[in-house]
């Protein structure tokens, strides 16, 4: 079976899955509006209606027909959670960041303010906990409750590593399997109750998937994704990409770490790392983690759900090729 025969937006356009996720989308609307606050209500709505391709959702779907079950209320209610649990922690990411705009929408903290923002994050999450504990199952609730632990945990993780020139490959992917790779893990874990046969090809999706969009930003361009690029640098978020880099610096970019960077100085680092051995290095390390997410799969039910998770990790490869500075 070739490991390219999908885009990735293929998953979504598997029929049952592309009906499962209309059924989602208006349970996660009913969830967002489910506060006795108006206010909340609408900030809540604000986030969870700004787009993004539901990937999250769309692998319990998935997963819940990978292995032979079946997209009833309790897995879209779970669906629904896990997507509403991603919402809540980007508030919170957004909050942290001191971001204005995501996905071209304002902010909940540019809109209301930091203090409100917070509270909506946290309603957001504890009403996904509630919904899952009353209409999915306690296997489902105990599930997303341990991965609010480990985002939060992974998140801290990070903000406690910023600026760190002693940062090590090993504790960036720590961070990254906490506050990413953990919520992919749960969306296939929460799908069946076998789900754990899953668990670890969705968490090495997961890492693909985080690691990709840190090389984006260092070796894209803002015209190819529609964003700024750099953003890691100017936090002082050492990245693997970067990080890998490292092992082959002869003191001209290590030179620039532990503080604050001028954009001259960001803009100098990102030609010398799109000039190095980053780029390569990175995309052959998600090649590997792609062969393992490939050899974790367990036997799939549905051939056409089959074909999609068995080329999902590579095509999500080959995208970021494509929008890679030229």
């Amino acid at each position: 079976m070739p490991v390219h025969a999908v885009r990735p937006e293929e998953i979504l356009a598997v029929p049952a899955v592309s009906a499962g996720l209309a059924r989602v989308e208006r349970r996660i609307r009913r969830l967002s509006a489910s506060s006795r606050l108006p206010l909340v209500n609408r900030a809540a709505g604000h986030i969870t209606g700004a787009g993004g391709k539901r990937l999250r959702a769309a692998l319990t779907l998935a997963t819940a027909l990978a292995l032979g079950g079946r997209i009833d209320g309790r897995t879209v209610t779970a669906a629904a959670c896990v997507e509403l649990i991603h919402a809540g922690s980007l508030v919170h990411d957004d909050l942290m960041d001191g971001a204005a705009q995501r996905r071209g929408v304002r902010t909940l903290n540019a809109e209301l303010g930091d203090a409100r923002a917070l509270v909506v994050g946290d309603f957001m999450l504890a009403r996904a906990g509630l919904a899952a504990l009353t209409s999915a199952s306690r296997h489902v609730a105990e599930t997303l409750a341990a991965v609010v632990v480990e985002l939060a945990e992974g998140q801290f993780q990070e903000t406690a590593e910023l600026f760190d020139p002693a940062r090590t490959p090993e504790a960036a992917l720590r961070s990254i399997t906490g506050k990413t790779a953990s919520l992919f893990r749960a969306s296939c874990v929460v799908a069946h109750p076998a789900g754990r046969t899953m668990a670890a090809y969705g968490e090495r999706f997961g890492v693909i998937f985080q690691i990709l969009d840190d090389l984006l930003d260092l070796a894209s361009t803002a015209d190819r994704l529609g964003k700024p690029v750099g953003n890691d640098l100017r936090q002082g978020v050492y990245t693997l990409p970067l990080l890998l880099a490292l092992r082959h610096d002869r003191g001209e970019l290590r030179s620039h770490l532990g503080r604050r960077l001028t954009e001259e100085e960001i803009a100098f680092l990102l030609t010398r790392l799109r000039e190095g051995r980053m780029v390569g290095d990175t995309l052959e390390y998600c090649r590997g983690l792609a062969a393992d997410a490939l050899a974790a799969l367990p036997a799939v039910a549905d051939p056409e759900v089959a074909a999609v998770l068995y080329a999902l990790p590579g095509a999500y490869i080959d995208r970021a090729e494509s929008l890679l500075a030229r």
